[in-house]
């Protein structure tokens, strides 16, 4: 992974490459590993270990070769899947250095540093305690410190180049390397270039610049610009950026729900510090738990309203904790935990009561949303917006407990049952005579006489919409035991079925 060290103008980037295993003797009796994918219709070598390299094997050898040369190396599959999953757990953790860490390419993680490197002492100290934490971890890893990420990325993983390259020395430190693994060239066109004597980027920047995008095209053009610094190569984050952020460092790792707590306490306490200063109020927010291992944990809650209570926020992780209790392995502890703000909404200061009796009763209303959204999940917890349409089951749609637009019904529209099918069910009908009230009715499988019965109220289909169903009348019916239903009846239509139906039920 490229990492980046920046003058005032650009922000650093930074550049990280990894490969299959760290450096060091082997563990006895574990043969020398190779990895092998299908390449040209055929199973060739694609990674090994240094033990395996240092045999002679090489990538891009067949696998019938390889296993005939080398009988005693281990080949297994390439797993493209796993590589990338591995990748983004790393990306993961490395998020403790800088939020901003995106993919590059399968072997390697670009990271911008920008505001982040003088937390570590500066991007030397920086690069030295990342390489030294991910070799503790297993990993042979690769790093360089560029103020551009083309630069760092073509530097990254070339045993000639320089660790931490200065900002205005791109050209001269990318003027040696090997034009093919700087650039990062395909294969073929890698080939042509060196048929043609042009081995090293300084052979590609000496040719004129019109001629060079006339034969090789502006691809490898823009590769050129990059590396040197002349082009801005974007980074694409993995992950959003959060608004505010606000971490705590631990030289003791924790692994209690109650030390977790009450540094989400503190933590909380100085984002709404924050947050009042800019008169907002917090929406979503992200807790961050990096273990010692590098696994990290991570869980997020939503507010019905903005919320600039550390109390309240606490709260809300306490009861995500508690769901999580048993998912969250923590393993040797944590060493690092990070709140973030991930989304935020205006909050105006109001008055408090002056006798300070405490919350109000619609936050009382919003703590308890809150907190049954995070049990329960979102999905679970909603209010209904009214919708302009005729149809009583399109007539409402689920909303944001606080952000409906209209709550309940309109005043003009007859009573509604508290619990409304998604589709209405058919139901067997009697009546005393054709197109009179009904006595009786069947209801899956079972009988119920109506004792009283109230209607018609017509509800027309909506034509204007594509609406080719049927007219309905609906019926307030109560049984004889005091239930109450409300029921249709519907008249023959093109393509609508015809007869009774039950669509909810009245409290």
């Amino acid at each position: 992974m490229p990492l980046g060290s920046g003058n005032g103008h650009r922000p650093p980037a930074g550049l990280l490459a990894l490969s299959d295993g760290a450096d060091g003797p082997a563990e006895p009796g574990v043969p020398p590993l190779a990895l092998f994918g299908r390449e040209d219709r055929a199973d060739r070598i694609v990674a090994l270990c240094e033990r395996a390299a240092a045999l002679g094997l090489m990538p891009g050898l067949g696998l019938a070769e390889a296993r005939a040369r080398f009988p005693h190396v281990d080949y297994r599959p390439m797993d493209a899947a796993a590589d990338r999953r591995l990748l983004e757990a790393v990306a993961d953790w490395c998020d403790r250095y800088t939020p901003l860490v995106a993919l590059d390419g399968t072997e390697g993680l670009l990271l911008d540093l920008s505001g982040a490197s003088h937390l570590f002492g500066g991007v030397a100290a920086l690069r030295d305690d990342l390489l030294a934490r991910l070799r503790a971890q297993g990993f042979a890893a690769e790093a360089v410190v560029a103020a551009h990420p083309g630069t760092a990325r073509a530097c990254v993983g070339l045993r000639e180049t320089q660790a931490l390259v200065p900002a205005g020395g791109e050209r001269a430190a990318v003027e040696g390397l090997p034009a093919g693994p700087a650039l990062r060239l395909a294969p073929e066109e890698a080939g042509r270039l060196h048929r043609l004597g042009l081995r090293r980027v300084g052979d590609l920047l000496a040719l004129p610049r019109a001629g060079l995008q006339r034969r090789f095209g502006p691809d490898l053009a823009r590769r050129l610009d990059e590396a040197t610094g002349a082009a801005r190569r974007p980074i694409a984050p993995r992950r959003p950026v959060a608004m505010l952020i606000r971490e705590r460092r631990l030289f003791e790792p924790v692994s209690l729900t109650e030390d977790i707590l009450r540094l989400v306490s503190h933590l909380a306490a100085r984002l709404c510090e924050t947050l009042a200063e800019r008169g907002e109020g917090l929406r979503e927010a992200e807790l961050a738990l990096f273990r010692v291992d590098g696994h990290v944990e991570r869980m997020s809650v939503r507010t019905g309203t903005p919320l600039r209570d550390p109390a309240r926020i606490a709260r809300l992780f306490a009861e995500r904790l508690k769901m999580a209790d048993e998912e969250i392995d923590a393993g040797f502890g944590f060493d690092l935990l990070r709140l973030s703000v991930l989304a935020a909404d205006a909050m105006a200061e109001r008055q408090e009561e002056l006798a300070g009796e405490g919350p109000r009763p619609a936050e009382d209303l919003g703590a308890l949303i809150d907190r049954l959204g995070t049990r329960l999940g979102e999905a679970a917890v909603f209010a209904l917006s009214g919708e302009d349409r005729h149809r009583p089951e399109a007539a409402q749609r689920p909303a944001a407990p606080f952000g409906a637009a209209s709550m309940g019904l309109s005043a003009d529209l007859a009573p509604r049952p508290l619990r409304l099918f998604a589709r209405p069910e058919a139901v067997e009908a009697t009546a005393e005579v054709p197109d009179g009230p009904i006595r009786q009715f069947r209801w899956r499988r079972a009988f119920y006489r109506v004792g009283r019965i109230e209607g018609p109220e017509r509800i027309a289909p909506e034509w204007w919409r594509g609406d080719t169903g049927a007219e309905r009348d609906y019926f307030r019916v109560e049984d004889e035991a005091g239930r109450r239903y409300w029921l249709f009846r519907e008249g023959a239509g093109p393509g609508a079925p015809s007869g009774w139906f039950l669509h909810g039920l009245f409290a």
